[in-house]
């Protein structure tokens, strides 16, 4: 695994760390992966999406 460093608002921190207190997440690095895997997943998926709007006009 890379090591990403990053910068995000205080009140997001807050907002990870409370998901990781309540037992969400084990930790505040799973959580900003969790957060990456479904933005990808949906980004992936709108793209899939606009491929078959393109098809099916055809």
């Amino acid at each position: 695994m890379e090591r990403v460093t990053l910068r995000i608002p205080e009140q997001q921190v807050k907002a990870v760390e409370a998901l990781v207190e309540e037992g969400e997440f084990p930790n505040r690095s799973e959580a900003i992966r969790a957060a990456v895997r479904t933005m990808v997943t949906e980004k992936d998926g709108h793209e899939k999406l606009k491929e078959n709007r393109r098809i099916a006009r055809v």
